[in-house]
């Protein structure tokens, strides 16, 4: 079995963010993370597990992911996004996040689980510390195309 705990950050919502990621197989541990200079914490929690699933060399071990966000794990857990996709998304944020991660939803054996934030379960404060770091990280920030685009559409 593949483990993977993810967090997802952002300094002000929106702000600064940055998602980390913590994958266990075996006895071999990966840890990666990524800033953006504007986006949500909903967009990185997301984002988080994209990259984590991107990053899978191959399918054919089950893996469980672990994440403190509950609108990520009940978005897929209660089948939402299943109906928003069905729907094209209609009113629903992230469009371009969720599109992405069902692409990867349909290669893989998922399970998920929602763990409680900050209450000392070690993957997951070293996760949250990884995309804080991130997020704080000004110089390696990248830009988070989709939602800039759509702030700025929104404020002109």
């Amino acid at each position: 079995m593949v483990y993977i705990y993810t967090d997802g950050s952002a300094k002000g919502n929106p702000g600064n963010g940055g998602y980390g990621i913590v994958m266990r197989f075996n006895k071999v541990v990966k840890e990666f993370s990524q800033g953006y200079r504007l986006t949500t914490n909903n967009r990185m929690e997301l984002l988080a597990i994209i990259v984590a699933l991107e990053k899978m060399k191959t399918n054919q071990y089950p893996i469980h992911i672990y994440s403190d966000s509950k609108y990520v794990i009940d978005s897929i857990t209660k089948k939402w996004v299943f109906d928003w996709d069905k729907k094209k998304y209609k009113g629903k944020k992230n469009s371009d996040l969720w599109k992405r991660y069902l692409k990867l939803h349909r290669k893989f054996d998922l399970s998920f689980h929602w763990i409680k934030g900050h209450d000392g379960h070690k993957e997951n404060e070293r996760c949250d510390k990884l995309a804080v770091l991130a997020a704080e990280d000004v110089r390696n920030h990248l830009i988070d195309d989709f939602f800039e685009s759509l702030a700025s559409s929104k404020s002109s």
